[in-house]
């Protein structure tokens, strides 16, 4: 067999060592990145950045009235867009905009999102802390609202072609973390931000045997094509969203134990939630004329 190295060329190499420059950053973090997130820079930001959002990505968010107003809750999202994560962006403006700083939310992104130059601080700021089961935990137990996206890396890299498919890869731990913290579920699916590049192909294949996972915590090297710079490889060493019309809507909250009995299934309760989500997510689909400009008819 071929090993998948012998077949990566020398602008994907390079690729992969500024990757692991950009891993190195994320190594100075704070004591508790639980603590970096600042309602007083939401307040005095939140105006004019999401005005940005809002003429480049157009924005529909829809039943933010499903979250709870208070206490912990878990909000599990399907997730596009690379590691530029524009859905997440649009989402948090909205959530901001409707409950207000003081409202406790975090965000669970990949590491090598913080390691993205000139995005780390901002991000802290507004509540985006490293993925960890661990910090998931202490968030619910800081009665906040918390964000995950059990796709990870394989989702949000899928190709544009998929841009319609919920795809967590059959990761449930977000489901044992909701029984075990006695926190409801709230679904929230989104569309547009796998238009933002033309992403091209995971690389599974690749990633395995350059042994990302170890080194990265990535299972995959996608390819996706996307300016400045036309190809790029896990988005960099550049690249700029296209600007894609993005919908997000939030579903009505799960409680796991009232749905599904005492001791839940866990199988049943995944698939169950993400049937729920796929369907809200193909009648987003069908709402859109056109990738990128999203519908042309008013609502």
């Amino acid at each position: 067999m071929v090993n998948p190295v012998l077949l990566v060329d020398d602008s994907v190499r390079a690729t992969i060592a500024a990757a692991g420059a950009l891993a190195e950053d994320v190594v100075a973090r704070p004591d508790d990145p639980l603590d970096v997130r600042d309602p007083e820079y939401i307040r005095r930001t939140l105006r004019p950045f999401s005005r940005v959002t809002d003429v480049y990505f157009r924005p529909k968010v829809r039943g933010l009235e499903n979250i709870p107003a208070e206490g912990p809750v878990l909000l599990v999202g399907n997730h596009s867009g690379g590691l530029l994560i524009a859905d997440t962006f649009v989402f948090a403006y909205a959530f901001y905009q409707h409950f207000g700083a003081h409202r406790m939310f975090h965000q669970l992104a990949h590491d090598l999102v913080f390691a993205v130059r000139g995005l780390g601080g901002f991000l802290g700021k507004y509540g985006t802390v490293p993925a960890s089961h661990e910090n998931a935990e202490r968030a619910l137990d800081k009665g906040a609202a918390v964000l995950v996206y059990p796709g990870g890396d394989h989702e949000t890299f899928r190709p544009s072609w998929e841009s319609a498919e919920v795809d967590f890869d059959r990761r449930s731990g977000w489901i044992k973390l909701a029984l075990g913290k006695k926190v409801p579920v709230v679904p929230v699916v989104s569309i547009g931000g796998q238009e933002t590049a033309l992403f091209l192909g995971r690389g599974r294949r690749i990633a395995r045997g350059l042994r990302l996972d170890r080194l990265l915590r990535l299972k995959v090297m996608p390819v996706a094509l996307g300016p400045p710079l036309g190809v790029t490889v896990l988005d960099l060493p550049a690249r700029v969203p296209l600007p894609a019309q993005i919908t997000i809507e939030v579903l009505p909250p799960v409680d796991l134990r009232k749905r599904f009995g005492a001791k839940p299934d866990v199988d049943k309760a995944y698939d169950e939630i993400t049937g729920d989500m796929q369907e809200a997510l193909d009648g987003l689909q069908e709402e859109r004329d056109l990738p990128v400009v999203g519908a042309l008819a008013r609502e």
